[in-house]
């Protein structure tokens, strides 16, 4: 089987986690990375015996790649995507693909175009502990869900920004919920279902950026149940927990850890549903789970099926952040629109 050529835009932290798990996937070959600071371009090219790009125009033109992952700060996801697509590229981008719904709504549009494949880097769906609870909602073993709650209380402290200056930036994608809790809110709305409104307050506590470092939210679902959102980069002296929980007339559920991924309760009603060993493990490693990512984009781009998180399950969770932010300046329960599938 050929190789998928893929490259990367940006070469930051987390191009290297991608970069890393690409070695280990025998159908995809990392051929390409594009920076615009010259020594970290040369760092990476070095490092990883690939072609180098200052120019992202340029990386565009290459024939050999295939798939654009964009690892780049959050504010030029969308036009970096758009770029790619209408050079015909797959295009593979980190949360959030966007910084406004309808920057999201033209990278779907010109995607679909194109012809080519749009996906959405939520690695969290595919953590051992998140997939069984997947298995457990969806089997109907919770009964009726009452509510649910997640809970990120992580440090992002002044040696933290000085290294990502875009992430005190509003604008540019940062906050505690757009560019860390989203991962978790993704988690609720896949599970639970259709958000149909929320009501949110957020605030900066610390002042280390013009972005919110906590924020709190209520969602109501299509299903009746309620959601608790409660997101904080203010937590002193490092991170303390990122939780996960599930409430239902049959059973309880709560992922946890300092990084989402340990069973700390699991109990039904049916006892045969067992842990199976998963409490005391911690979560797999970022590459294992940018592997799944990489791996499940390059099955949709060889024609088997859609990635876990194409373009419009990645706006879902826009959506919801979005609205959180207008009801936190409106003071305003938000209703939620909905894209048509």
């Amino acid at each position: 089987m050929k190789s998928i050529g893929f490259a990367l835009a940006g070469c930051g932290h987390i191009a290297h986690k991608h970069a890393q798990a690409m070695k280990a996937i025998e159908e995809v070959e990392l051929v390409a990375v594009c920076d615009s600071e010259p020594e970290a371009l040369k760092n990476f090219t070095s490092k990883y015996g690939i072609k180098g790009y200052s120019l992202y125009q340029e990386l565009l033109q290459d024939r050999e790649v295939n798939v654009v992952v964009i690892c780049t700060p959050s504010g030029l996801h969308a036009s970096m995507g758009l770029a790619a697509t209408r050079a015909g590229k797959n295009v593979l981008i980190e949360k959030p693909m966007a910084m406004t719904l309808e920057e999201a709504d033209a990278l779907i549009e010109a995607s679909t175009s194109a012809g080519v494949v749009l996906g959405v880097v939520h690695q969290n769906r595919f953590k051992p502990a998140i997939t069984k609870l997947k298995n457990a909602v969806d089997s109907g073993l919770f009964g009726h869900i009452t509510h649910a709650n997640a809970t990120v209380r992580w440090n992002r402290n002044q040696d933290y920004f000085t290294k990502r200056p875009w992430g005190r930036s509003k604008n540019m994608g940062g906050g505690a919920l757009m560019n860390q809790a989203i991962h978790n809110i993704d988690l609720l709305q896949w599970l639970l279902g259709k958000v149909v409104s929320v009501f949110g307050y957020t605030s900066v506590r610390l002042g280390l950026t013009e972005a919110e470092d906590t924020g709190v939210a209520v969602l109501k679902f299509a299903n009746g149940a309620l959601g608790v959102i409660e997101a904080s980069t203010a937590i002193y002296p490092q991170n303390l927990e990122e939780t996960l929980s599930i409430f239902g007339e049959k059973g309880t559920a709560i992922i946890g850890g300092t990084s989402i991924g340990q069973i700390k309760k699991w109990v039904f009603s049916e006892q045969k549903q067992a842990i199976a060993g998963l409490e005391n493990h911690d979560s797999p490693g970022s590459e294992a789970l940018h592997h799944c990512c990489i791996s499940d984009m390059a099955r949709a781009v060889q024609g088997c099926g859609k990635p876990l998180v194409d373009g419009k399950e990645g706006r879902k969770v826009l959506e919801i952040v979005s609205a959180i932010y207008q009801s936190a300046a409106s003071g305003k329960e938000i209703v939620l629109t909905h894209l048509e599938n």
